[in-house]
């Protein structure tokens, strides 16, 4: 049993949401999403809360239930808060500047690396060694965090290049004389 897919989902206050078949919807004050529950999930939304249920004790459908559960709980803090992942850049030369919507990096390349924003995701860069990634769906924020991060990943030795804010880098030892 699932102890996730137990809890019914309470919609925030100043979050309208349906469900319509399969589809989730939630319209707020960050914007609109939807979600397609896959088919061996039943939703139900009843007394301003999202209840989740399998249809059958299948594997399959026991492995759905939680997973459409947190699908739903991210679709309806995202339209009524945001998501944010912030990256630290690190190393002598590094550094990020917004390039009207696009994110220019100098990452020690003999090129600098030019991203360009998808739609829904907000780049900024408040600092030159900071970037902060917002946007409404978690999954794209992520996404976008993640190949900026990709560019030039923290190397064990120096600790250089561009990690989440937060992350621990397990640092090595050089090599000895």
């Amino acid at each position: 049993m699932s102890r996730i897919g137990k809890k019914p989902v309470a919609v925030p206050q100043g979050v309208t949401a349906s469900v319509n078949g399969q589809t989730v919807s939630a319209k707020g004050p960050k914007g609109e999403l939807r979600f397609v529950v896959n088919d061996e999930v039943l939703v139900k939304l009843e007394e301003g809360s999202i209840s989740v249920t399998p249809r059958d004790e299948t594997k399959d459908a026991r492995s759905k239930w939680g997973m459409s559960r947190t699908q739903i709980v991210n679709i309806l803090q995202g339209v009524k808060d945001g998501f944010e992942r912030r990256l630290e850049i690190t190393g002598v030369g590094y550094r990020a500047a917004m390039q009207g919507k696009n994110l220019q990096l100098a990452l020690g390349f003999s090129h600098d690396v030019v991203y360009q924003t998808p739609e829904g995701v907000t780049i900024a860069v408040p600092r030159p060694t900071e970037i902060v990634v917002t946007g409404i769906d978690k999954q794209q924020v992520g996404q976008v965090a993640a190949e900026i991060r990709e560019y030039r990943g923290p190397e064990p030795y120096k600790g250089k290049g561009v990690r989440y804010a937060g992350e621990r880098i397990v640092r090595k030892e050089g090599k000895k004389k």
